[in-house]
């Protein structure tokens, strides 16, 4: 499994807008083959920072979402308006919170 997180930032006269696109491309992902998770919620509205949650079964399903054209379309609108500082993580001991 591959995780996906950190902060995503745009203008906040600009997040508005940013947070429905968002909300609109999500639909889409969490239908897509191997997604687990695709979430994001506003951390600081007045910083425009998002914080950016995703879970994925594999690279090949995030590369496909990544092609994705609507993926893609979101990319382009937003390129130049959002900055982020997301990594991905290699998980392979997934467990409940209070297991060792």
């Amino acid at each position: 499994m591959l995780i996906v997180t950190g902060y995503m930032y745009v203008d906040p006269s600009d997040l508005a807008e940013f947070t429905a696109d968002l909300a609109s491309l999500a639909v889409a992902t969490r239908q897509r083959s191997g997604n687990l998770s695709y979430d994001a919620a506003v951390d600081d509205a007045k910083a425009g920072r998002l914080l950016i949650a995703e879970r994925w079964a594999d690279q090949a399903a995030l590369t496909a979402h990544l092609e994705a054209e609507d993926t893609e379309a979101f990319i382009v609108k937003w390129r130049g308006r959002m900055q982020g500082e997301i990594r991905k993580y290699d998980a392979s001991n997934e467990r409940g919170l209070a297991e060792d």
